[in-house]
């Protein structure tokens, strides 16, 4: 019977992002000797920079770091496709469960709490460096050694941010149509204020980020009348209208017919003969 395990340590590129100097201490003496290049950050921010500027093979990620959070960061780096393959790991002392469900909803593979054990924490970086090795073994070659892309010009850089500002956003409103957060919330939760994210948002898709919830929201409705059973107050609010009224109205607003009317054309035999609707 063969094990499997992980790969031996490699001179993989590992990007650490606390803003905590006596824990980082702690995690880079975990981390040396192990042939690993370790690039260093101190913010969020810089943490997402640094990661689309180099490219990195895994980073280590603090959730505690003043204005912006590890997972603004982690939202970020999986809305870029430059990055979103890049593993995350939280290294963390927020210990709640909902802290921990957040983080690995985000987008991380792992999620250790400090104060760690070293040996764990080595394992932990062997094990998702091999996996992501393994996932991208048609790349093998490219793989080995990522090549240290230059930096773009700033206008690329922030080009590149807007781009994912807006993927993050999206997916955090299409995760649970029925209880999107406010637009204050969605701003913080991918690192940035209620301003930027309207004119960045706006610039990109054409449309306010309501305009995005309203169309997803319906659209979302649309499938769930034509293939499911529930009650059509039920389907208003799974997908966050307050009343079936305001569903109704804005439904037929949208689509140019009523839910009833939409889920009767869907549901009708085909070789009945249909009633003209007024």
């Amino acid at each position: 019977m063969s094990y499997w395990s992980p790969a031996e340590p490699r001179n993989a590129h590992l990007l650490v992002v606390d803003d905590n100097i006596d824990e980082l201490k702690l995690l880079m003496e975990a981390l040396r000797d192990t042939g690993y290049r370790i690039t260093l950050a101190f913010d969020a921010l810089e943490g997402y920079r640094r990661a689309t500027a180099l490219r990195t093979d895994l980073v280590l990620l603090d959730v505690r770091m003043g204005a912006t959070d590890g997972f603004a960061t982690c939202r970020l780096l999986k809305a870029n496709p430059a990055t979103a393959d890049i593993p995350v790991i939280f290294v963390t002392a927020s210990a709640a469960p909902q802290e921990r469900l957040l983080g690995l909803r985000s987008g991380a593979v792992d999620y250790i709490l400090k104060p760690f054990d070293p040996a764990e924490v080595l394992a932990r970086v062997e094990i998702h460096l091999a996996l992501a090795e393994r996932r991208t073994a048609g790349d093998a070659a490219a793989r080995v050694e990522r090549p240290q892309l230059a930096s773009g010009t700033a206008s690329d850089e922030s080009a590149n941010m807007d781009r994912a500002l807006v993927r993050a956003v999206e997916r955090l409103v299409l995760f649970d149509l029925g209880t999107v957060p406010s637009l204050r919330e969605l701003a913080s939760q991918v690192g940035t204020h209620e301003k930027r994210l309207s004119r960045v948002f706006k610039e990109r898709t054409g449309r306010t980020v309501f305009e995005f919830v309203r169309e997803a929201r319906l659209h979302e409705a649309q499938r769930l009348l034509a293939g499911s059973a529930m009650r059509i107050e039920e389907i208003a609010a799974a997908v966050g209208f307050s009343s079936a009224a305001n569903f109704a109205t804005a439904f037929r607003e949208h689509f140019d017919c009523t839910p009833t009317a939409f889920r009767q054309v869907c549901t009708a035999d085909p070789a009945a003969p249909r009633e003209p609707q007024d």
